[in-house]
């Protein structure tokens, strides 16, 4: 039975940057121990974000967070590459120990063509 052993493959372990190509194999891999997290305000989030992301803007982040447990894979990402960094390290900060930041957040997600959600409604004119 032990010659089965590292057949299956895994995916690659988690980084501290991720580019999105990294996110969406992971994703694509089918693995839901991740948790993706957008820090932006809730009117960029409500227009679009990552397919599967949930809004925790950055002020609340300390508040909300603490209901995940600190080894999950976190995936996170702002307005800016600036602002994921300053997200990332207040989550460190608070314990958790696998965050990556999504480099280019939801603009670089959008440029390859990768599923978005919005929650605004569009009318028709």
């Amino acid at each position: 039975m032990h010659r089965f052993l590292g057949i299956i493959p895994t995916p690659p372990p988690l980084q501290a940057q991720s580019l999105v190509y990294d996110l969406k194999t992971r994703l694509d891999w089918g693995d839901p121990a991740l948790t993706i997290i957008d820090v932006r305000d809730r009117s960029e989030y409500n227009y679009s974000h990552i397919l599967g992301a949930i809004p925790i803007p950055l002020a609340e982040l300390a508040r909300i967070l603490s209901t995940l447990e600190l080894t999950r894979d976190i995936y996170i990402y702002g307005e800016t590459d600036e602002e994921t960094a300053l997200a990332a390290k207040k989550l460190q900060a608070m314990g958790y120990q696998n965050v990556s930041q999504i480099r280019g957040g939801v603009a670089a997600w959008k440029a390859v063509g990768y599923p978005i959600e919005s929650l605004v409604q569009t009318l028709p004119i």
